[in-house]
């Protein structure tokens, strides 16, 4: 049985946490967004083929990950999933306070691995997993009492395992750099990749996919035997790259992992585009142009990972291969469904008075978003050219582009609230 997005849109007013929570963290994000790029023109020199160890480019890595697409996926998560699930919204506190444990962690990550100074890595890696594990309770206790939506609940379930995974491998990574590594590197790291990145943050990317792009095109949920295959698809792949960064025969386990993960992914975008091809709504905006780009580069990341697993001698392969994961898919993806979650949550926090509710056309400002599309096309155009160059001029470029769409995109949310806080009564608008 499928749920339509006129069902899900139905119920969502009457689940909203306090307007204060979700914006918090997209608020954050945003902020963060502009610091990536910023500790990406401090590290340009090194980032063109960066293959790991403390300085800018790591954190510039970190504050893509996690200030950015966790701190969105945390906020949308805490909002969305209730209304998924037909969950009433509980532990509002709990929300509330995690903010202020996560925030200063990421800040202190991203500084530590900046300087670097590894104390104070240590200090934001425990801060930062303390959070998570408090985020990963809220998020098993809405999965365990959820009715409807199983195939969210199922994605939510795979991302919520791979968190423990990526959380794990993340404290030991961090103990490398103060001398207490709880894993060998080698196999630490590539766990952390592939549960981080395509387990936690690719899973719940892909699971609120099947929540908001119905709801945004205003189609049908997406059938859930296929969605449900490509979940178990995935899982199955996230399962062969665990053994083989083990040291179960690495090159043919990541090699399924890779062609198992391609087929989910396949079912996936299948999905996807028939929900779009299916939609009432056909027009919906600068940021699924964002969207198609990121499942472009999704698949892309597949594509690159395998000349990377066969250790093929391609200058530049393996930062290609970075470059379309965290900040072609993920960053690209979330950046995109912000610029419709944000106006669309803002329509429904918006004050009433005696007029009408605010649409989110009404609050979305076009002309930041222009801008920051183009800048952001242009910053990933620039990364790929540096990495296969070797070139830190066009790092630099990248990251000056990437910090002007930053910047224009918090021009698009602070003008966003503006908006919802002034969408009063008609005549107080005249």
């Amino acid at each position: 049985m499928t749920l339509a997005a006129g069902a899900f849109l139905g119920g969502a007013a009457g689940r909203l946490l306090p307007a204060s929570v979700p914006f918090r963290y997209f608020a954050t994000a945003v902020a963060y967004h502009v610091l990536a790029w910023l500790a990406l023109l401090a590290g340009a020199r090194d980032a063109p083929r960066f293959a790991g160890g403390l300085g800018w480019p790591l954190a510039a890595l970190h504050l893509t990950t996690l200030g950015v697409v966790v701190m969105t996926a945390i906020g949308a998560s805490l909002q969305l999933l209730p209304v998924a699930t037909l969950q009433p919204v509980r532990a509002q506190r709990w929300a509330a306070a995690l903010w202020w444990l996560y925030t200063p962690g990421v800040a202190a990550v991203a500084l530590g691995m900046g300087l670097p100074a590894p104390a104070v890595l240590g200090a934001g890696a425990v801060a930062v997993v303390a959070a998570l594990l408090v985020f990963a309770a809220l998020f098993a206790r809405n999965l365990w009492g959820a009715a409807g939506m199983p195939v969210v609940i199922a994605h939510g379930w795979v991302a919520w395992v791979s968190l423990a995974v990526a959380l794990v491998t993340a404290l030991s990574l961090a103990g490398t750099y103060v001398g207490a590594p709880a894993l060998d590197r080698r196999a630490a790291l590539a766990l952390h990749v592939a549960f981080a990145a395509y387990g936690f943050m690719g899973m719940l990317a892909v699971g609120l996919s099947c929540i908001l792009v119905p709801m945004f095109a205003l189609s049908e949920a997406p059938a859930e035997r296929p969605a449900l295959a490509s979940c178990v698809l995935a899982a199955v792949a996230l399962v062969l790259a665990g053994l083989a960064a083990g040291g179960v025969v690495p090159m043919a386990l990541r090699t399924a992992a890779i062609a198992a993960g391609a087929v989910a992914v396949a079912l996936h975008l299948a999905l996807m585009q028939r929900a779009l091809r299916t939609g009432m709504r056909r027009d919906l905006g600068r940021g699924f142009l964002l969207v198609r780009g990121a499942w472009a580069m999704l698949a892309a990341s597949l594509a690159l990972a395998l000349p990377v697993t066969l250790e093929l001698p391609v200058a530049g392969i393996a930062t290609l291969f970075g470059i379309a994961l965290v900040p072609g898919w993920l960053l690209t993806f979330l950046l995109g469904m912000l610029q419709r979650i944000v106006p669309f949550l803002a329509s429904l926090h918006a004050p009433r008075g005696a007029g009408r509710r605010p649409t989110p056309s009404m609050l979305t400002a076009e002309r930041p978003l222009a801008i920051h599309g183009y800048c952001h096309a242009g910053a990933l155009t620039a990364l790929c050219v540096a990495a296969i160059l070797d070139s830190a001029l066009f790092a630099g470029a990248a990251a000056v582009l990437g910090a002007a769409g930053a910047a224009a995109f918090a021009v698009f949310f602070v003008t966003t609230l503006r908006r919802m806080r002034g969408a009063t009564a008609p005549e107080s608008r005249a």
